[in-house]
This record gives C-alpha cells, sequence and structure tokens, in this order.
C-alpha cells in the first residue's frame, strides 16, 4: 500500500476537474470539521415544492453522493432541507428565499455530519479488510438513519465476518490517521486502490493505513479512534454475495443500549440471568410445545363428542362456537364434511359483526361457495374446492338466512 502522506495534495478549492470553471470553495474538504461558516448567495430560485435553491460562494455543507447522505442545518433563517451537487454547483435546498449577493452565516447539523464521518470512515475500514482479505468489491454502499448496509460481490460465513469485524476494530484502537487528498497522476498510476468505477482526471484517495485505500468523495474523521467501534449487526446473502449491516460510533453505543435494555425486560420476565436467556427460552418453547400438544388433544376430544351429537344429513350444516382459532375451525368442519354431517358443514366463531369461517365438504366446489357467500355477507376469503376459509362481518341472523337461501337451491355449489 501506497502512504499518501507527503504524496498528495489537496485539489485547488472550488475545482472539480481540470479545466472545469471555478464554482465554490468546498469546505467540507478542506476544512471537514467546520461547523460554522460566512458565505455569500450568488442565485435564489424558486424550485419544486415550496423548495428554494440557493448557490454560495463557499459552503461547508456536503452534498449526497457516494452513498453518503447531505448534511443538513441552516442558512441565516432558512433551513437546509438538502444538499446535492448538479452542473458542478452545489445547490442547497432551503425552506424559504435568501436575498442573493447577502452574506449568510451557514450552520451544520453537527451531530448529523459527525455521525456520517464515523460511520463512513468505519465502511472504508471494513470494506477495505474484506477487499484485501477476499478480494470481494464493494458493490453497494447505503448510509440510512437506522444503519449502514454494505453489498459485497463474494460470499461470507459468520466467521469470516467475525474476524473482519475484529481486525476493523483493531485499526479502531490503532488510531491511525485517515488520509485524503489527490494523487499526482504518476502516483495515482502506481497505486492499488479500490473504486467502484472507472475514473479521470483529478482523484480524491483516502487512505486508512492498515485498513484501506479507496477512492472516495465523501467526508471522515481525522483518525481512526474517532470512529469509536465498528459493529456488524447483521449479514444475509443478496445477489450472489452478501449484504452487511453494520453501525459504528454513537449509533452502536445507541444500538448496544437499545439491546440491553431489551435483554434486561426479558430476563426480568422469565426470572432469568441475562447469560441464561437462550436456555430460558428453550425451556420455555419445550414447555408451550407441550401444553399446545396436550390442548389439542382435549380439543380432538371435544370436537369427536360434538361430531358425534350430529345426525348424518344431506343438508347444509351450519355451527357457531366460541372462542376458536382458525386452525381449530378447519379441523372441526373437516371432521363434519368428512363423517356426513353435513352436504356442507360451516363452521363459524366470533361475534355479530366479525364472524370467523371455515367452509367444507367433499360434495362441492367451496371456492365457488365462498364466493357467494361473501357476495351476501360482506366477506373476504377462499381457499380450495373442499375447504375455504375467511370472515364475514355481518349478524348471526344473517348468515342463517344465507344458509336457508342455500338450502333452497338459490346457489349452484355442488
Amino acid at each position: 500500500m501506497y502512504n499518501l502522506n507527503n504524496r498528495m495534495k489537496q485539489a485547488p478549492e472550488g475545482v472539480n476537474e481540470p479545466g472545469k470553471k471555478r464554482t465554490m470553495e468546498k469546505l467540507y474538504y478542506s476544512t471537514p470539521y467546520v461547523k460554522e461558516f460566512e458565505g455569500k448567495v450568488l442565485r435564489c430560485t424558486k424550485g419544486k415544492q415550496d423548495r428554494y435553491e440557493v448557490v454560495l460562494d463557499r459552503t461547508a455543507f456536503y452534498p449526497e453522493g457516494g452513498g453518503q447522505p447531505s448534511d443538513m442545518g441552516t442558512l441565516g433563517d432558512a433551513n437546509v432541507i438538502s444538499v446535492h451537487e448538479k452542473g458542478g454547483e452545489i445547490i442547497h435546498y432551503t425552506d424559504r428565499a435568501l436575498e442573493e449577493g447577502a452574506q449568510v452565516t451557514g450552520v451544520l447539523d453537527w451531530d448529523r455530519r459527525y455521525r456520517n464521518m464515523q460511520l463512513h470512515s468505519g465502511e472504508h475500514i471494513l470494506s477495505g479488510l474484506v477487499h484485501r482479505k477476499y478480494g470481494y468489491d464493494n458493490v453497494g454502499f447505503h448510509m440510512g438513519s437506522e444503519e449502514v448496509t454494505v453489498d459485497f460481490n463474494g460470499v461470507l460465513d459468520a466467521q469470516q465476518l467475525r474476524e473482519i469485524e475484529l481486525e476493523a476494530n483493531q485499526v479502531v484502537y490503532d488510531n491511525v490517521p485517515v488520509l485524503a487528498g489527490y494523487p499526482d497522476e504518476e502516483t495515482l498510476h502506481r497505486m492499488d486502490y479500490r473504486s467502484k468505477k472507472e475514473l479521470s482526471g483529478q482523484v480524491r484517495i483516502v487512505e486508512i493505513p492498515g485498513g484501506d485505500i479507496c477512492a472516495c468523495c465523501g467526508t471522515h474523521v481525522e483518525r481512526t479512534g474517532e470512529i469509536g467501534i465498528i459493529k456488524a449487526t447483521g449479514m444475509i446473502s443478496y445477489k450472489g454475495g452478501v449484504r452487511i449491516s453494520m453501525l459504528c460510533g454513537k449509533d452502536a453505543l445507541l444500538d448496544y443500549e437499545k439491546r440491553l435494555c431489551q435483554i434486561r425486560s426479558i430476563s426480568h420476565l422469565l426470572s432469568a440471568k441475562p447469560v441464561k436467556l437462550a436456555e430460558a427460552v428453550e425451556k420455555l418453547k419445550m414447555e408451550s410445545e407441550r401444553r399446545e400438544f396436550l390442548l389439542n388433544q382435549v380439543y380432538q376430544q371435544l370436537f369427536t363428542a360434538k361430531t358425534e351429537a350430529y345426525p348424518e344429513s344431506d343438508q347444509p350444516l351450519l355451527v357457531f362456537e366460541q372462542d376458536l382459532m382458525p386452525v381449530q375451525l378447519r379441523r372441526f368442519c373437516t371432521m363434519l364434511y368428512e363423517q356426513g354431517r353435513g352436504s356442507v358443514a360451516a363452521v363459524c366463531s366470533g361475534e355479530d359483526g366479525n364472524w370467523q369461517y371455515a367452509l367444507g365438504s367433499a360434495k362441492g366446489d367451496m371456492k365457488k361457495l365462498s364466493r357467494w357467500l361473501n357476495d351476501n355477507l360482506n366477506g373476504r376469503g377462499g381457499g380450495s374446492s373442499l375447504m375455504a376459509q375467511g370472515t364475514w362481518m355481518a349478524g348471526k341472523d344473517q348468515i342463517m338466512s344465507a344458509f336457508e337461501m342455500l338450502k333452497s337451491g338459490e346457489c349452484e355449489w355442488n
């Protein structure tokens, strides 16, 4: 790895690439820790959705790009909603107009900016180590309000991710400088740096000794110790590779605090020490499964007795029961129609205006019958030719009347 110290230069402020006109002084590169600055309003025009587009001669507001969200804050009395780069200009989208030619004070939402600096710097280290150790490329990067996600074009397992995480945090502990600048063409040509696309003109390189070297336009902390901690919070398979979720710095601390609060609450509910929670949950699961098994046996006996109480019939059978779950509705309904207690069996459970139902028959099309009943009873649901299930938003009397109509042959379902 090339150490860029003494080999990089700052780009002339306000110049994007050779041959392009001077636009504005980009303080977020030259002095990234500036929280407040003075700037002159060069242009202010009315945009969409009651937003104003403001261009200054200098700015500390970072525009959205490279996976990093834009800065927010204020320009004078105006709130800066978002910032974007367009046609070589930095556009500040504000909630009110600013006078052209006026000097305004810009104040950054520093908590937001510093969070982004911690997250982006931590992502560099993790991505750089994955690339160096396994040769995978970072093919997707997003800094969201809840977490950072990084997509790689290769597969990692849990142990490999843990090792990368430990190495990444060692770079944090080493508190090495984060170097950013514009190498000359000869130096850049000899560098082995990460980049998602082919670059030309001036290329901004960010180097973290022992961690990463990458073409990047984002903002970063000055030393890795400021990142605080790098924590991978999840990993899933994604487009032939993996997507890693991660947090850094204050976000990681707050996430740990939230998780610890949850652990304490669960520990209290289960009367188990935090380190014994998995055992306590496993025991609770086994007890629940046993109770469910015994309950199912009781319901089986109950439904058998109830089924035997109904005579065999070739007429539709409508049954109302209390407090049955959908799976119990299906089971009871199946027993009724399989044992010939009705040409079609319907079991309902609920209350007037909101009934769960199950329809079953071996003699007709339940999908067709459920459509007819749903139309008449303000219902929803469906199923197969043997069984249908859903909800009727109707009174008990309405349901009984519908089945009288069914008995009289007003619906051809069989």
